[in-house]
Parts: C-alpha cells; structure tokens; sequence
C-alpha cells in the first residue's frame, strides 16, 4: 500500500466530489472502505430528506468524482491529505460487488453492523492518488 493509501484508509471520513448537470460541484462528507484501488460508500440509514441522492444522480450523468481525506492538527507540521480521483458506479446492495462492500463497511464501522445500509453503494475506481504532507521526507 502506499503512503497516500494508507493515509487516506486511515481518516473516518472523506469529502465526496461530484459534478451537477449545471456543472457545478457538489460535496458532501462520506464514510468508506477501501478494496485495492476502490473506494466504497453506501447509502445508509441517517437521517435524509430522500434516498434519491444529488450524488447518485450526478454519478450516473458524469461518474467523474473526487475524494478528499485529510489531518488537520494544531501542529501544522502533522498536516495532510489525500485526494483521489477516478470513476464512479452505482451498485445495488445485493449485487455481489455490493454486498462485499457492506461487508467491509459494517467491518470498519461498527454502526453498520447494528444498522446495515439499505443501499445503493457507490464504487469509485480511482485512477489517480495525489497526497500533500507537511512533514519533511
């Protein structure tokens, strides 16, 4: 795994990027698994005005998307962040690629496994990893 990899798999939380028909972004936070090259997110069961998501209608008229993980810290020498930047599908929750990503969500965050996610899942293939670090090298 790379350095930008295991930072990103290390944050709780990533920003989600999606563009709208109008061309304008769209970010929302999102929790994640990481499977080689894939990131996962689900539709879950916090609360919304409707499962029909901006992000899944975006996905389906441009599945180009952006994910950004990031460290703030009080000491700026510990800052970071990774984006990645790659290609997103919908899956439903009982596709077999879906339900291997529930499996990895509900492994990394034990509300799922109270609460599965009803779905859809969303899988971005990311084809490219760009990571800033304030550290020395």
């Amino acid at each position: 795994m790379t350095t930008a990899r295991e930072r990103f798999v290390s944050a709780r939380v990533a920003r989600l990027a999606t563009v709208g028909p109008s061309g304008a972004p769209h970010l929302v936070p999102v929790v994640f698994a990481l499977a080689g090259d894939t990131v996962y997110s689900a539709v879950d069961r916090k609360p919304k005005r409707t499962l029909a998501l901006r992000r899944l209608a975006n996905v389906a008229a441009d599945p180009r998307v952006c994910l950004l993980a990031d460290h703030y810290d009080d000491d700026w020498s510990a800052l970071w962040w990774v984006r990645a930047d790659g290609t997103a599908r919908v899956l439903t929750a009982d596709d077999p690629e879906g339900v291997m990503a529930l499996a990895l969500l509900a492994e990394r965050y034990p509300q799922y496994t109270a609460q599965p996610p009803p779905g859809p899942v969303l899988a971005v293939d990311v084809a490219h990893w760009t990571e800033w670090t304030a550290a020395a090298r």
